[in-house]
């Protein structure tokens, strides 16, 4: 800005990211401009706005074999926290080419015939920037009703770039354009995708569909490798474990599987290092609550003998603030008692130290995460029993809810085996 030199969106045609998950330092400012600029093509410059018209490319490597990936985690996964964190910008991206499917180079790739000097196809791609395909969808195809209008943006601005390297003249056939918006729809679908996997609600719309204007046929595209969610296990766990979740007052939800252990000691809580915040207040108040009531309990001998160890793995790696007192009071028992909880189980739900029950800011957001990843049934603040119709029918068909108004019944219903009371 001192020296009032144009950056390089005003310069180039493309401005491309390599190594992108080597950008832990880039500052949150610069992701700010670039979320503004990849949705209106300007940005603040100081006292100016100024306008570019460079596509953005961000390159990297993912860390883990695809099929792992999309079970434990999103796609997104490797990005610097900076772009990981931010949805919003996330959203801004109109295509996730899929690297795995693209062949290494091999010798028997490169052609012998002849072909364009990089200088002149350079020109030529650059020329092609001037003209517009964005409208050509509209000959044959209409779209779906679950893509937005950033959605839309995306779609038709993929197929316009297919059609300049593919059809430069504009001449397709309506069969060859299919193939383009089918393309188009599957790498705009696999961000939403993710978003979906972070938890986030409002991009739950994921059913990517096209219709033929002649035949009124509606076409829906999936995404290869779109399988791989069930989070949430539906085989018996060991006993200590169990899956809860949480949301935040934007309608994202956290997804996670509590972990407790427990080892020869006297009676100490032990936490992994990931747990912090509100989650470990959580904690750690229904951990005061077990040590207070644990003669009615009946685990008085078992905790003054034993240290408890406490994990939390984010099933969806979007670092959700979740309070999680109901579950660490179920785990907890099931750990010390020895008692695995039901298979297929979501335990929601916070509580006090003195165990008053906290409800949820709502139940629809988690409990679609939860269908969406396998539960069965769910375990709910009664508090939250009002909230129940707002969840859709889709929901309530897969997932049961169980009501309860204390820690102890909770864990009644869900471990069942009766809780001891406390002798007179």
């Amino acid at each position: 800005m001192s020296g009032r030199q144009k950056g390089m969106v005003q310069i180039w045609d493309v401005v491309g990211f390599d190594e992108v998950a080597d950008l832990q330092k880039m500052p949150k400012e610069v992701i700010t401009t670039m979320k503004t600029y990849c949705e209106s093509g300007t940005f603040q410059r100081g006292q100016e706005a100024v306008a570019g018209d460079a596509s953005i490319a961000m390159f990297g490597n993912t860390n883990q074999p695809i099929d792992v990936m999309v079970q434990t985690g999103h796609l997104f996964a490797p990005m610097p926290d900076t772009i990981r964190d931010d949805m919003a910008f996330i959203d801004r991206l109109h295509f996730y080419v899929p690297g795995w499917e693209i062949p290494q180079m091999r010798n028997e790739l490169f052609t012998d015939h002849y072909g364009f000097v990089v200088d002149y196809l350079a020109e030529a791609l650059r020329e092609m920037r001037k003209h517009n395909f964005t409208e050509i969808i509209d000959r044959y195809f209409s779209m779906g009703t679950h893509l937005n209008a950033r959605d839309r943006k995306a779609v038709r601005k993929t197929v316009s770039g297919l059609m300049k390297i593919l059809h430069p003249h504009g001449d397709v056939t309506q069969e060859e354009l299919s193939e383009i918006l089918e393309l188009a729809l599957e790498g705009r679908r696999r961000v939403k995708e993710q978003l979906k996997k972070m938890g986030s609600f409002e991009y739950y719309q994921t059913s990517f569909s096209y219709t033929l204007q002649d035949t009124g046929e509606e076409r829906f595209v999936g995404v290869p490798e779109q399988g791989g969610r069930d989070l949430i296990s539906a085989d018996p766990l060991s006993p200590g474990t169990v899956y809860t979740a949480g949301v935040t007052s934007d309608g994202t939800v956290g997804l996670y599987r509590m972990e407790v252990s427990v080892s020869s000691g006297t009676g100490k809580l032990k936490m992994a290092g990931g747990i912090s915040g509100a989650m470990k207040e959580s904690v750690q108040r229904a951990f005061s609550y077990v040590q207070a009531k644990k003669a009615e309990l009946g685990i008085a001998r078992d905790l003054e003998t034993s240290d408890m160890h406490v994990e939390v793995i984010d099933l969806l790696g979007n670092r959700v603030e979740a309070e999680v007192g109901v579950a660490l009071f179920v785990a907890a028992y099931s750990a010390l008692r020895k008692t695995p909880v039901s298979p297929a189980l979501l335990v929601l739900g916070d509580m006090s130290v003195q165990g008053n029950i906290k409800p949820l800011r709502s139940l629809t957001e988690p409990l679609q995460v939860a269908k969406d990843n396998g539960a069965k049934r769910s375990l709910i603040p009664i508090e939250n029993k009002r909230n129940f119709l707002d969840v859709s029918a889709d929901i309530m068909e897969h997932v049961d809810p169980i009501f309860y108004g204390d820690p102890k019944t909770a864990a009644i219903k869900v471990l069942g085996i009766p809780l001891p009371l406390l002798n007179p």
